[in-house]
């Protein structure tokens, strides 16, 4: 197994487990995660997940380059930009696919090249203090391909980003805390409880609530303020006749912890 599953009170929790590789991602492990992205999806009762990788030394080191090369020589530019326009892409969230539930990266190590546009995928990023971060693709004479060059500028100051971008040199921890990349950096051995703390707290409020929000967010980005604004009014009108509404009003009342139900 290079992936392993667990369910803990509706939080999927997924690992990459190939240390020995830094937790690159071959096919198997492509395969695998796109399987299980899938399974939660459509699994009402999985509400967030949290992905992170086996070991301290690496969260993922991207596409695992051993397979990358005969990857390329299988087809031609033109063949591979097409399949890229279908397929999902890199760890099957990085382009082609969403959720549409709230994910969380645990980042154990070095996030390096995919491996931080995996992580950029991501809703949450939470880290350990010795993580670092970057994009090298530059100093290998290519660009990072699976969302770096658009995600990143979108997660930090563009100036900050292109830097990182153009010079292909990493930060550490502590920088990208301070620059928003993530929201928590913690000791290595709390790393997964810190983001388990969070995403039980994501995973204990009203889930129709939560997808609506978090499509708010992410639709709402790329719109002037104003059509944004409509959106959000789009997505709020039918949570309030919800069950889940009135639950919540019920349970505020009465001084108790809310029961969701998802309608």
């Amino acid at each position: 197994m290079t992936l392993r599953r667990e369910t803990r009170d509706g939080v999927l929790i997924l690992t990459i487990d190939r240390p020995a590789a830094r937790n690159a991602l071959d096919s198997r492990t492509q395969k695998a995660l796109l399987d299980e992205w899938l399974r939660f999806r459509d699994d009402d009762e999985l509400r967030v997940a949290v992905l992170t990788g086996a070991g301290n030394e690496a969260f993922c080191a991207g596409a695992d380059l051993k397979e990358l090369g005969a990857f390329y020589r299988s087809m031609t530019p033109f063949q591979r930009r097409e399949r890229g326009e279908r397929e999902p892409g890199l760890g099957a969230i990085t382009r082609n696919f969403d959720a549409r539930k709230p994910t969380i990266a645990a980042v154990n190590g070095t996030c390096l090249a995919g491996g931080l546009e995996i992580a950029l995928a991501c809703d949450i990023r939470i880290a350990a203090e010795h993580a670092r971060f970057g994009l090298p693709e530059v100093c290998r004479g290519i660009l990072p391909g699976a969302g770096g060059t658009q995600r990143l500028p979108r997660a930090l100051p563009l100036g900050v980003a292109m830097e990182m971008i153009l010079s292909g040199a990493p930060i550490d921890a502590a920088a990208a805390l301070r620059w928003g990349l993530v929201s928590h950096v913690v000791p290595a051995a709390g790393l997964l409880e810190g983001a388990l703390d969070i995403a039980a707290r994501i995973a204990s409020n009203g889930p129709l609530a939560v997808r609506a929000a978090r499509d708010a967010v992410h639709q709402g980005l790329t719109l002037p303020l104003e059509a944004a604004l409509r959106l959000e009014q789009f997505l709020a009108e039918p949570l309030r006749q919800s069950e889940d509404a009135a639950e919540g009003v019920r349970a505020f009342i009465e001084k108790r912890t809310a029961k969701f139900t998802g309608r």
